[in-house]
């Protein structure tokens, strides 16, 4: 067997039908599907089993990254896939995925999206990533893979033990995986033409949440690997500069009563800010007026929780390691 695909999946009962469908569906055909059931509370487990051919796993609630290698230990393919629940892969897909890894120099693997949501949330949060794989796609070879559609060597795989479960949540894991596999020297590629269908957060507190625990776990993320704190090949350079204007503004505001004059400071570092989230506006516009238009209040409020999510994060690294 060439190909193994796992799906791990937690409470997926509405997206878990749409995307073992869509896998029976694939033009490539010598792959097996491997389902783990996180502890699922809903009816997750029921649909994967009513699909045939389906190997359905089950675990107690250990997160994304345990049901990962738990499903790569029962992998039989050369080559392991990972597909996340919530994701729809187009039919050739699996056949997109696998064709960079005919050179046998390649380790890895990186999809695509593409979605079809209505929601303006949703359209935002798929220009941010289409915005980012714009960037991935001018390189040869990449440093950072997302797990929701992903493609590794066994062998490799197997060589950096898999994901590291401490990341307890879908946190960073995947990007500390990349990372291990960059620093031994392995290539990975981005293939834009792996697509799946994802479905992203519709509402602004969704969307937010998700941002503030993607920063806490950087933290843990970026002491594991310090010198990916200055560039790799999907973070853009202007979110860190967002991030640090944020900090810069905070300094200025507690400065304040001790008569440094912070209120002015800060109100100029806002005003970069907001300038800094012009080119994004701008780009967004021009394939989704919509989305142009609340990018920058958008922007700024993601800031804010990428700036509490680090703050956060960073003491309690600094707690566990006193």
């Amino acid at each position: 067997m060439k190909a193994s695909v796992i799906v791990p999946a937690y409470n997926a009962e509405k997206t878990m039908g749409k995307c073992l469908s869509a896998l029976q569906a694939q033009t490539f055909k010598d792959f097996e599907v491997i389902v783990i059931d996180d502890g699922s509370k809903d009816q997750t487990a029921e649909i994967a089993a009513g699909f045939k051919g389906v190997k359905l796993l089950k675990q107690k609630n250990a997160g994304p990254a345990t049901a990962r290698n738990n499903g790569a230990k029962q992998a039989k393919g050369k080559i392991i896939v990972f597909l996340d629940s919530d994701c729809v892969a187009e039919k050739n897909w699996l056949e997109e995925m696998l064709a960079p890894l005919e050179n046998s120099e390649i380790a890895g693997v990186q999809g695509t999206y593409k979605n079809k949501q209505k929601e303006l949330i949703a359209r935002f949060t798929h220009l941010e990533i289409e915005k980012r794989h714009s960037k991935m796609a001018k390189q040869e070879f990449i440093d950072f893979i997302g797990s929701y559609s992903a493609a590794y060597r066994k062998k490799v795989f197997d060589e950096m033990n898999g994901f590291d479960t401490s990341f307890p949540m879908a946190s960073g894991e995947d990007t500390d995986l990349s990372f291990r596999i960059n620093k031994a020297g392995y290539k990975m590629v981005f293939n834009q033409h792996a697509a799946v269908y994802h479905f992203h957060p519709i509402s602004l507190k969704r969307y937010l949440k998700v941002k503030f625990f993607r920063a806490y776990w950087r933290t843990k993320l970026y002491g594991k690997h310090s010198e990916k704190m200055i560039k790799d090949s999907y973070t853009g350079q202007t979110v860190k500069l967002q991030t640090g204007l944020f900090f810069l503004i905070c300094l200025s505001l507690f400065l304040a009563p001790f008569g440094v004059n912070g209120v002015y400071f800060a109100l100029v570092l806002f005003g970069a800010l907001l300038v800094s989230t012009v080119p994004f506006a701008i780009w967004a516009g021009g394939h989704d007026l919509a989305v142009g238009l609340i990018a920058p209040p958008l922007i700024v409020a993601r800031t804010v929780m990428f700036g509490f999510g680090l703050t956060i994060g960073f003491i309690k690294q600094l707690r566990d390691t006193i």
